[in-house]
């Protein structure tokens, strides 16, 4: 059938693209707002969650900022400046809260298992790793967010937290370790399963997977048309839609720039791809349970911060370590090479060179991680692990980021590695480009997305009520407010399960 010829379907509230955590999460906080919104959910794969947000692909579960040490930079006078890591915390907790009113109001099998306590660790070696993460401990606690965060240079305690990391290491060699037990991790793979579970059972909600958006339109009655080809039959699927969500992870730039909006123009994405040592010996997992975050190398993209990680995934603990970084073209794990020759057009050119030029040892360094040799990978897993041996852990492809490129009036262009919400003037349409911290702060983004596109719905009273029965802390700081924090962290650990135990227990 000719795309021209294709009917007009009855106009949707609500097009969401891609089946992954924000329009999931955008898709279940619309529903209890307005319950009788119709929304459609169009994915190009045959299931939800696939791409950045499965746990195999996921680069960082539960990030919360209290052991990821790039989000606390040393500022040129030597303070730690925590302003990022508070801004972390609070919204992880948000989205904590958003959890367990959604695990509390109902009753899906994988609403109560997404999430499971693990301790969250920082480890550094050497005079100056020491003193600054000494100095971020000092900074970090001031705050009730990090109120617990422990601190030790004692290798013996640090062999009590993680004794796998201290076995076989020099005795003589500087060591430090913060730890907080609040620490959880998340399967996003399987919460953004359980909130599209949701949806599927709600009046006006339609879903059409093996679906890949050609076009989308802005039409003169307001609407949107947004053209999708079914991948297995051809056929054509045409749906109008008041509102457009592109929450497509490392395909949401192709169509931003596809919708045409002025908004969207200057962006660019630089695709970095990742792959994990994945532990295959039992009797190795079961010694660890943590995450233990390190310093990045210096060059590196903030999603190569290296760790060794403790996850749960379809109810079995698992460990890994990694990223090891990389470099492609695609800007999805199962996309084409020709992603990021094609995202290129005179708009954003000139700030994809300048952003170029301007990270050349970024270049390089993924240029030494693709080279890398398997005995090269283990030489730096046994930086954390002395004694790991090359027969417990196999490679394991990670899932594709797209870091975003903007223009910049001075440098021209630069690499950012935030996510960035782009919108119409008029709210009829909003993108999420980037990556870290992503998920972890999904309600957060998706609350301001709210604010923004639907600005007169969310100043309703009715909506304020929703926003403070979904999420008790809504338009409150928990930074500033150490009661109201404990007593809303009190209420999410119970529902969601989060009992706390000694550090270095399983």
């Amino acid at each position: 059938m000719n795309p021209t010829q294709v009917p007009d379907q009855p106009i949707t509230d609500v097009v969401l693209i891609g089946a992954g955590i924000m329009s999931a999460t955008l898709g279940m906080m619309l529903k209890e707002l307005q319950p009788n919104l119709s929304i459609t959910v169009i994915e190009r794969l045959d299931v939800a969650a696939a791409e950045s947000s499965d746990a195999w692909n996921n680069a960082g579960t539960g990030h919360s900022a209290f052991c990821e040490l790039n989000y606390t930079p040393e500022r040129a006078d030597g303070s730690i400046d925590i302003s990022k890591a508070i801004s972390i915390a609070e919204s992880f907790e948000v989205s904590k809260q958003f959890w367990a009113f959604l695990a509390q109001k109902y009753d899906v099998q994988e609403m109560s298992r997404f999430v499971n306590h693990i301790p969250h660790l920082s480890f550094v070696w050497g005079e100056q790793n020491v003193d600054f993460l000494r100095r971020r401990h000092a900074a970090l606690v001031q705050s009730p967010l990090f109120k617990g965060m422990t601190y030790t240079e004692d290798p013996q305690e640090l062999q009590r937290w993680i004794p796998l990391v201290m076995e076989g290491r020099d005795p003589g060699q500087r060591v430090a370790g913060t730890c907080m037990e609040l620490g959880t991790d998340v399967n996003f793979g399987s919460i953004t399963r359980g909130m599209f579970t949701l949806l599927q059972q709600k009046d006006q909600v339609n879903f059409y997977f093996n679906h890949e958006v050609d076009s989308l339109r802005k039409k003169e009655g307001g609407y949107w048309s947004v053209w999708s080809r079914n991948l297995q039959t051809g056929e054509i699927l045409k749906v109008r839609a008041r509102f457009v969500f592109i929450g497509a992870g490392g395909g949401s730039l192709p169509l931003l720039e596809k919708s045409g909006i002025p908004e969207g123009r200057g962006f660019g994405g630089f695709p970095v791809s990742g792959q994990w040592l994945k532990c295959v010996n039992p009797a190795v997992i079961a010694r660890h349970h943590a995450k233990v975050y390190g310093k990045a190398a210096v060059g590196s993209p903030p999603m190569s911060v290296p760790h060794l990680d403790t996850r749960m995934i379809n109810g079995q603990r698992e460990l890994l370590f990694g990223p090891y970084a990389g470099f492609t073209t695609k800007f999805l794990k199962r996309g084409s090479f020709m992603d990021l020759p094609l995202s290129i057009k005179l708009s954003n050119m000139k700030p994809m060179i300048m952003a170029g030029l301007k990270n050349i040892p970024l270049t390089r360094y993924l240029i030494d991680q693709v080279r890398q040799s398997p005995e090269d990978r283990l030489v730096a897993l046994r930086e954390y692990l002395p004694e790991a041996r090359a027969e417990d852990w196999q490679l394991e492809i990670a899932g594709q980021r797209v870091q975003v490129i903007k223009k910049h009036e001075k440098e021209g262009g630069v690499l950012e590695f935030g996510t960035e919400v782009v919108s119409a003037a008029d709210g009829s349409i909003a993108a999420l480009l980037g990556a870290s911290p992503g998920a972890s702060t999904a309600v957060s983004i998706m609350v301001g997305l709210i604010q923004r596109c639907f600005p007169e719905q969310a100043a309703q009273a009715t909506w304020q009520e929703h926003w403070r029965h979904m999420i008790p802390s809504f338009g409150q700081s928990l930074h500033d407010n150490p009661a109201l924090l404990a007593a809303v962290r009190t209420h999410t650990h119970a529902v969601l399960g989060l009992d706390v135990e000694p550090v270095g227990q399983s």
